[in-house]
């Protein structure tokens, strides 16, 4: 199962009294792809919302006859289900109860009452929206089928403190939340709690591994500076022997050069505790730092002898 459904499932529990179950399938009907005066179809790929549906039709309307659940598959292997509603009374019953106009939608806050918002807006998550897998990425979005009703939704959104960005993609608008923390607050107000808790926990694992990542790299990258530093002393130490000129350094650089030959994979911290008198790293750079400047000293002059 998804990480998307599982939000479903979770916020349907949620719906549990008619206040709730009118303002959900608002949400539901408002923000549905299809809705003329001729038809309404609602379709979702859930499991969840094709029982939800039939339960909130009967709620808010007590029809005889419900609206029928047709399941049609696709190309992914993934099953439909699709709710047609044709009948001109039950449109008309629709619109007139929820004051939609289909020509030109809009959220009415007056159809929501007793603090159903959160409901709302489950049922417009049922009928339009996702969220990804947060392991993979934070993504939750809303294919919204106008450019009124996804200002709408963004409006509603901003008034919990989450904002959205908006995109034209396939004819649709679609609202969209990159901000884990924002997507959180929206999944937690839909009802989706512990689904939230799930998200938050895959965050903190998500943390851990990149910080175990970048100790990791920092101690690669910290490695592959000791050899090249080591390569580059051990060069110019050889230089100086090939030039003769090992006995006319100090007996601390001839030290502390002989130790690098014998130990070329230590770092400056272990070469100076090996000295005779213990130096500390900055100590035994600026020693090296010496021999760097007699070995260069010495191909510069061997250049010029060319």
């Amino acid at each position: 199962m998804s990480f998307s459904n599982d939000v479903r499932t979770e916020i349907a529990k949620s719906i549990i009294d008619r206040d709730r179950q009118f303002a959900c399938l608002y949400g539901v009907l408002l923000y549905c792809r299809t809705f003329t005066a001729e038809q309404i179809v609602l379709q979702s790929e859930s499991d969840v919302y094709a029982k939800l549906i039939p339960s909130l039709f009967q709620s808010v309307f007590h029809w005889k006859l419900l609206p029928d659940a047709r399941t049609a598959g696709r190309d992914n292997n993934s099953a439909v289900v699709s709710f047609r509603i044709t009948d001109p009374e039950q449109i008309g019953q629709i619109c007139s109860t929820y004051h939609i106009h289909p020509e030109k939608r809009e959220i009415r806050l007056s159809n929501l009452v007793n603090n159903s918002l959160s409901s709302f807006l489950a049922g417009v998550y049922f009928g339009c929206g996702s969220v990804m897998d947060p392991n993979k990425e934070y993504h939750l979005e809303f294919n919204t089928p106008s450019e009124l009703l996804c200002s709408d939704l963004q409006k509603l959104l901003r008034s919990i403190g989450v904002s959205g960005g908006c995109i034209l993609r396939k004819n649709m608008y679609v609202l969209y939340l990159k901000d884990s923390e924002h997507i959180e607050d929206t999944l937690t107000y839909m009802g989706a709690q512990q689904c939230t808790i799930e998200l938050m926990n895959i965050k903190i694992r998500k943390d851990m591994r990149n910080k175990a990542n970048r100790v990791r790299n920092c101690d690669e990258a910290n490695i592959n500076k000791v050899v090249s530093a080591a390569m580059r002393q051990t060069e110019d130490i050889r230089w100086i022997m090939k030039c003769g000129r090992m006995e006319t350094l100090s007996p601390e650089l001839r030290e502390l050069a002989q130790l690098r030959l014998e130990n070329p994979e230590l770092s400056l911290k272990e070469l100076g505790e090996l000295l005779s008198v213990p130096l500390g790293r900055s100590g035994v750079n600026h020693r090296f730092q010496k021999i760097a400047a007699i070995a260069e000293e010495l191909r510069s002059h061997a250049v010029h002898s060319e």
